[in-house]
């Protein structure tokens, strides 16, 4: 059973993976009439939808018990303030690295962001050797040097034809997409190994730790949505913009956070890392011949 569950949540993982990266593209580059929506707004939305369907999972847990969901809740929450607290740090990581990631996917083609994300191995294998005194193989090492080349290659300067201003805009479009995703990669591994950590420490339920993050990831979400989009905010509404691409993205990042807490708790972060990168042949396919944003080189 356990190995079932194992192997379903990192299946699982992969196709939701593939479907919010390419999504997600999809939804930052469609050229629309009215305004795009916030990447700040969507990552709150996600937070708030966890939230929810944290508590419903909950609730089946119990039965449908309201009295002893309220008294769980209030016992895991309210009255243990230190061990609520530490799911901060990961929270606040982990709702920067969401941003970070619609920042990514505005100036990087799937393709190119999948692999160049998959630096989130290395990251998280080195936070799990120092934090957690986790010894990893000969091959294993092997493997992450193998992945450090792949990245290497994608971010190869190329020549192509066109016009020179172009170059220059997609060269500062292109790197400032870069830096996003390597700074996601490294909030990515420490905050994944962090919850971990916390994760198999306790014998809590794992969607009651998952509310608790959701509750400081929505607060951090929704102060950085005032401070960076107040005034769009304010003119057109917290969801302005939305679509059923944009809703489409939002279920899917929830969705996400709900199988990587599943996949934690069942597998490991190296294992998840390795299990999300069989996506990226899918999202190159996709990228190529269905978004056509995306142009292989040798």
């Amino acid at each position: 059973m356990f190995l079932l569950l194992k192997y379903m949540s990192l299946g699982v993982l992969v196709l939701q993976t593939t479907s919010l990266v390419l999504t997600m593209r999809y939804s930052r580059t469609l050229k629309e009439d009215g305004p795009r929506y916030l990447a700040s707004s969507a990552v709150v939305s996600a937070e708030m939808l966890k939230i929810f369907a944290c508590t419903l999972l909950v609730f089946m847990e119990n039965n449908l018990n309201v009295r002893a969901v309220n008294q769980l809740l209030r016992e895991e929450i309210v009255n243990k303030p230190v061990e609520t607290m530490k799911l901060a740090i990961p929270a606040g990581i982990y709702t920067l690295q969401n941003n970070l990631l619609y920042v990514a996917l505005s100036n990087l083609d799937a393709a190119t962001y999948q692999v160049t994300y998959q630096l989130k191995i290395l990251t998280t294998a080195l936070f799990s050797v120092s934090m957690l005194g986790r010894r990893l193989g000969f091959y294993q090492w092997l493997s992450l040097l193998l992945l450090m080349a792949g990245v290497t290659l994608v971010q190869w300067p190329t020549e192509s034809e066109g016009d020179s201003e172009q170059k220059i805009l997609s060269a500062g479009s292109q790197f400032v997409g870069l830096m996003a995703v390597l700074m996601a990669c490294v909030s990515s591994g420490f905050a994944g190994v962090y919850f971990e950590k916390i994760l198999k420490e306790t014998k809590q339920s794992v969607w009651v730790r998952n509310i608790q993050l959701g509750l400081f990831g929505f607060m951090f979400g929704f102060v950085g949505m005032i401070m960076f989009d107040g005034q769009s905010v304010r003119q057109s509404g917290m969801f302005q913009g939305y679509n059923i691409i944009a809703c489409t993205v939002v279920v899917l990042q929830a969705l996400g956070g709900l199988v990587i807490a599943v996949v934690i708790k069942y597998a490991d972060n190296i294992l998840k890392g390795f299990a999300t990168s069989l996506s990226i042949i899918v999202s190159t396919l996709i990228s190529y011949f269905l978004l056509e944003d995306f142009n292989p080189t040798g």
